[in-house]
């Protein structure tokens, strides 16, 4: 089964990318020093206050990574 990613770049010193597909609530982060990770099962609102937040990568640490199960997937 195909992801349909929309994908954005990010302001960020740790993100460089960020997408998401509401239909399977999957959320992908592409890391600016290397690897890609998909976070399973991420609320919509989730995602859109990680785009909103003023700073992408303290969002991240405080409410994606060890929240959600993820995938690394290069």
């Amino acid at each position: 089964m195909a992801v349909e990613m929309d994908i954005k770049s990010v302001k960020s010193r740790d993100i460089a990318l960020v997408g998401y597909d509401p239909s399977t609530a999957t959320l992908e982060i592409v890391f600016r020093m290397g690897g890609v990770y998909r976070y399973h099962e991420v609320p919509e609102s989730v995602y859109h206050s990680l785009m909103s937040a003023p700073s992408h990568g303290t969002y991240f640490q405080k409410n994606v990574k060890n929240k959600f199960a993820y995938v690394k997937v290069s």
